[in-house]
């Protein structure tokens, strides 16, 4: 299985694609009236007839913004342009003239029902002026409609910033392939929908958006360990050993194993309890190793021991506390593990920077010698190799006791039935995403682990 999501381009990327589509002989001007015409169809299709105002800024983003009132006034839809500033590039000047209605400046602009926001897009690199920023919001709090032309005027295009108070948009259209930060917050948060508009540049990249993956169903010649055998290891708090367990369970694993001293009440009766503190089963497919471990010296030693076994792994909770000072025992596998550490985990293994989630993620995975998932609302998987992947933002009542333990035993599923370490982790992070928004707001880590068999039949 291969990531199957939609790629996504930093600022210098998007560049370079325009450049060379442009080099291919097709004109920025055509680029542009493409990009118009599709951000107008989006937005008429969305806000409906109503009056709009579009906001045109000084480069090629205003540029399709004259476009889109065009466009949209094509359509019979009464419009409005206010400009921050005479156009500065030739395709955005062309634009402008062929824009036969009035252009008021923009602190003249007065409200209407649904707002273009065509200011600024890929590439801003500083706040917007003070009085520009307090305008844009004035006009966008009064308007029904929020419309964002690439990206909303103050976000950065490669690591989720807000340059500038960003108003809260019900649409993004963005160019050829989605921008980080349509996916990294804070700036993910105020994009509303984001629809990607195909305008003839192809993209190419090595980051994707995390995208439903392909698992086929059981076939007649399956068996509960063809299709995947997870061990998990308790340890000190055996309830979140348990969690991953169940979690395991309900994403298909077919025979799931919890080695501990004692059995645990309320597991699902399918999975099977008890084993020698390190596991010794040649069939295991996957062994997680984290939740509930424990941090002492003994739980230490026990990490070491398995870490240093034959299969496949997945780190997690204690086991990353843990390694935080002896990370060069990863070094010791043959295969990739997977870690899944939160931003504290994270910070405590790999220290903290400034760059991007994306970027800090990658340097991780690379130092590690491991693929990395860093969990948040906006979970970044990366691999060694330097591909990387961003989740759609996750319901918020993920904010939850226990569902990082489910996470991990998703992951763990999905690296038992025989995907790679990059596609296991990506396909774990989908299917706890969607189950969080088939568990609802009443969400708790035990309703999400039986609501993954609802998101894995959705991949089948």
């Amino acid at each position: 299985m291969s990531v199957t999501g939609r790629i996504i381009l930093t600022a210098a990327e998007m560049r370079a694609a325009e450049a060379a589509t442009i080099a291919a002989g097709t004109s920025v001007h055509v680029l542009m009236e493409r990009a118009g015409t599709a951000a107008a169809e989006a937005t008429a299709i969305h806000a409906g007839p109503r009056p709009a105002l579009v906001l045109c800024g000084p480069g090629n983003n205003g540029g399709d913004g004259y476009v889109i009132a065009r466009m949209l006034r094509a359509r019979g839809i009464d419009v409005r342009v206010a400009a921050l500033a005479e156009p500065t590039s030739e395709a955005a000047r062309e634009a402008r003239r062929r824009w036969d209605g009035e252009v008021v400046p923009l602190d003249r602009a007065t409200p209407a029902p649904v707002l273009i926001d065509a200011l600024f897009g890929t590439g801003l690199a500083r706040p917007l002026d003070p009085a520009v920023a307090d305008r844009l919001s004035r006009l966008a709090g009064a308007a029904a409609v929020r419309v964002a032309i690439d990206l909303p005027s103050g976000a950065a295009t490669d690591d989720g910033r807000l340059l500038s108070p960003v108003p809260d948009y019900d649409l993004t259209v963005t160019f050829a392939s989605l921008k980080p930060s349509h996916l990294l917050q804070p700036a993910a948060r105020h994009m509303g929908r984001v629809v990607v508009a195909d305008i003839g540049i192809l993209p190419e990249g090595q980051l994707r958006e995390i995208g439903r993956p392909h698992l086929p169903a059981p076939g007649p010649d399956d068996h509960k360990y063809s299709r995947g055998y997870v061990a998990v290891v308790e340890g000190d708090m055996p309830g979140a050993a348990a969690l991953s367990a169940s979690a395991a369970l309900h994403s298909g694993a077919g025979y799931v194993r919890l080695f501990g001293p004692a059995p645990i009440a309320n597991v699902p009766n399918a999975v099977v309890q008890g084993g020698k503190d390190a596991p010794e089963d040649p069939r295991i497919d996957t062994l997680v190793v984290g939740p509930g471990l424990g941090r002492s010296a003994e739980a230490l030693a026990r990490l070491e021991r398995l870490i240093a076994g034959p299969y496949p792994l997945v780190l997690d909770a204690d086991a990353l506390h843990l390694l935080a000072g002896h990370r060069e025992l990863l070094r010791r596998r043959a295969s990739l593990p997977i870690l899944t550490p939160h931003a504290g985990e994270f910070a405590r293994l790999f220290g903290t920077a400034d760059d991007s989630k994306v970027e800090q993620a990658r340097r991780a995975a690379a130092a590690a010698g491991a693929v990395v998932t860093f969990k948040g609302p906006d979970t970044v998987v990366a691999a060694p190799d330097g591909r990387a992947a961003i989740s759609p933002p996750a319901p918020a009542w993920l904010a939850s006791a226990g569902t990082g333990d489910v996470l991990t035993g998703a992951v763990a599923a999905m690296r038992a039935r025989g995907l790679e370490p990059f596609e296991a982790a990506c396909a774990g992070v989908w299917l706890h995403r969607r189950a969080a928004q088939h568990a609802g707001p009443a969400l708790t880590a035990d309703r999400l682990a039986l609501s993954l068999g609802a998101a894995l039949a959705e991949c089948q």
